[in-house]
């Protein structure tokens, strides 16, 4: 399995508190991203960590739960998680695994001498940034969770769903429930961008993070106003 991650990152950490239950990257900047032991798996269920194919990417500050597991048919979708995505417990991604509906059998015959239809595919799952998944949610392939969303615990998330920044996501099968924030402020946020910056901006503005931002929307607007210029000044 292809691992990758962000260029400052300093190596796998065997000595965290939690390395028990991940693979946990550590960075130069303090953070840590955390992989949970046997996420990889193929259709019979099989642990692929050294498996030389397969590719998966998670930036900085990015955790799934235990018990998770991301099912590869093979070397055509990856998995992509961005920064700062919380995954709870035992997340399933099945990244593909299709059948092809529309031939005459679901079987596909093995070793029986029947030509069938090849499976479909579908494209990479993709976590954007700023997440949170619930406990138990199954992502099935070709899902996009935009900037800022939410997927409610034990929810499916179809395949193929391209969700809106900063929606709450809830169900079977998942449907969009609201929003974070208001239109404007969800504008706002995206052009901020946060999780592009470097940690040390965060940390020179934490204040910010620690607000309530859904308490007074026009005060909050302000604020990412604010550090909007602040990110546009040179360093």
């Amino acid at each position: 399995m292809q691992i990758l991650t962000e260029s400052n990152v300093l190596g796998i950490d065997e000595q965290h508190p939690d390395a028990a239950h991940f693979t946990v990257l550590r960075y130069q900047d303090g953070l840590s991203s955390h992989i949970p032991k046997g996420l990889f798996r193929n259709n019979h269920d099989e642990d692929i960590s050294q498996a030389p194919w397969g590719r998966f990417q998670i930036g900085r500050d990015s955790i799934l739960g235990p018990g998770s597991i991301a099912k590869y048919d093979g070397n055509q979708q990856s998995l992509l998680i961005g920064r700062h995505v919380r995954g709870g417990l035992r997340l399933r991604f099945l990244l593909n695994g299709q059948h092809e509906t529309r031939s005459a059998a679901m079987s596909m015959f093995g070793g029986g001498g029947v030509r069938v239809p090849r499976p479909p595919q579908h494209g990479d799952t993709v976590l954007q940034n700023d997440l949170w998944i619930g406990d138990e949610a199954m992502l099935l392939g070709g899902v996009t969770i935009a900037n800022g969303g939410v997927i409610g615990a034990r929810s499916l998330v179809p395949a193929g769903l391209q969700t809106e920044p900063y929606g709450i996501y809830q169900g079977n099968p998942a449907r969009l429930m609201g929003f974070r924030f208001g239109e404007r402020l969800r504008e706002a946020l995206l052009e901020l961008a946060w999780w592009d910056q470097p940690f040390e901006w965060v940390r020179q503005h934490a204040e910010f993070f620690a607000l309530d931002l859904a308490e007074d929307e026009g005060r909050s607007l302000e604020w990412v106003q604010e550090l909007l210029k602040a990110k546009a000044e040179p360093a």
